[in-house]
């Protein structure tokens, strides 16, 4: 079997490239899709028409809650946890994959969330869910998993007894108003053209409050049951690599060593303080696919922005969360943005680095500093700025791989 070649070489892909159908599995590819949720491939719709800027402005306006919630695992304090970027109303900033779970498999799109690790899908029966579930009774390879098991042990408000065999129960708040409740269970999950047997996830069967993606959640992070740890073999590629960092206090984050930044060719002067990783306080840089737009400490991104302004003639203007607008047509005097990691470089491309307004007259720089209201100290290289990359995440190997892919 060689499944983690397509989950650990894992592609921020809006649809395929090669096939006739552009919503479908190439053969032999070996990398996970991930669609947008409102993208063509994707069966949501959604809840309104409204121009590109104003919809990563929406999506963006979850991001200080999401950015708490990040924030609080790595002081290790209690809050409700935001699973992705839209809430209320799951947006285009937010990413699913389609799977098939169980023996037949039954298709569903999962969001996608690199930040948890247990994986999860409302079950047939679900109180609160909604009309689309999974239904265990008609898998013939599905199996509720008991309290004796050491993955029972991975998961948050277990509900198990001190003594004897019983069904591993748990319970999980999300998005401040939500919970669920779930048992562990497994099945065979497919994704792509592999298989992975006995896959362990949370079988929802009641849930409470309106933030729960209707979909459930595949979790991609550091920890023993997540999509990457659970699928178990290497992968080899020639992508270049920086190493991952790990917190205690947050072992599923995938944390970076960014060392610069440049725009253009200059090297902007940024405080040591602003990039060291501190793995007991938290400080430093992850990757992260809840978040929409990349947030850096106030004085990089004041750095970062006194730099780029040089080369735009004012006014500038704010628009929602971003503060650097100016009129479009001076875009093309602007230098490139670079982020430079350990290892390697990640130029972004203009559509990576600005949005445009819908009328065209303005564009506006697409990164923003950390709300105030969390871990001053953690920069976060969100989904927007991840778009047409190719990410590899080398779990095994504490690597993390960014190359430029075009994606359609």
């Amino acid at each position: 079997m060689d499944f983690t070649a397509t989950l650990l070489f894992f592609a921020l892909f809006i649809s395929s490239i090669q096939a006739v159908d552009p919503c479908g599995s190439r053969p032999q590819n070996k990398d996970l899709s991930v669609i947008p949720i409102y993208g063509k491939c994707s069966p949501f719709k959604p809840p309104k028409p409204e121009s590109w800027v104003d919809t990563v402005i929406n999506m963006a306006s979850k991001d200080p809650a999401r950015l708490k919630y990040l924030s609080s695992l790595v002081a290790q304090k209690t809050t409700a946890v935001p699973i992705a970027s839209g809430q209320q109303v799951l947006s285009i900033g937010n990413y699913v994959v389609k799977v098939k779970l169980g023996t037949p498999g039954q298709v569903i799109f999962m969001v996608l969330d690199t930040s948890n690790n247990v994986a999860w899908v409302p079950c047939s029966g679900c109180t609160g869910c909604s009309a689309t579930t999974f239904l265990p009774s008609a898998s013939s390879s599905y199996g509720s998993l008991d309290c004796s098991l050491p993955q029972c042990n991975q998961v948050h408000g277990l509900s198990c007894p001190a003594t004897g065999a019983a069904a591993c129960f748990f319970n999980q708040s999300y998005g401040g108003d939500s919970s669920f409740s779930a048992n562990l269970a497994q099945d065979s999950l497919t994704l792509t053209n592999d298989v992975i047997p006995n896959f362990a996830f949370g079988c929802i069967n009641s849930i409470s409050g309106n933030s729960i993606p209707p979909q459930g959640l595949l979790g991609m992070g550091r920890g023993p049951m997540s999509l990457l740890s659970q699928s178990g073999s290497l992968y080899k590629s020639n992508i270049r690599t920086t190493p991952l960092l790990k917190s205690p206090h947050r072992p599923s984050l995938y944390y970076v060593n960014l060392t610069g930044v440049s725009v253009g060719r200059v090297r902007v002067p940024i405080p040591p303080e602003c990039l060291a990783f501190n793995p007991n306080t938290g400080a430093g840089t992850i990757i992260d696919s809840g978040t929409v737009v990349t947030r850096f400490v106030q004085p990089l991104y004041e750095a970062i922005r006194n730099e780029l302004v040089k080369h735009v003639k004012g006014p500038f203007s704010t628009i929602g969360l971003f503060d650097t607008c100016f009129e479009a047509k001076a875009e093309v005097e602007l230098p490139s943005l670079t982020l430079h990691f350990e290892g390697l470089s990640m130029k972004l491309p203009m559509e990576n680095t600005f949005l445009h307004t819908s009328a065209g007259s303005h564009a506006c720089l697409a990164i923003a500093p950390a709300p105030n209201n969390v871990n001053a100290a953690m920069n976060v290289i969100a989904n927007l700025q991840q778009q047409n990359h190719r990410i590899l995440f080398d779990v095994a190997n504490s690597r993390l791989g960014i190359a430029r892919e075009a994606c359609n």
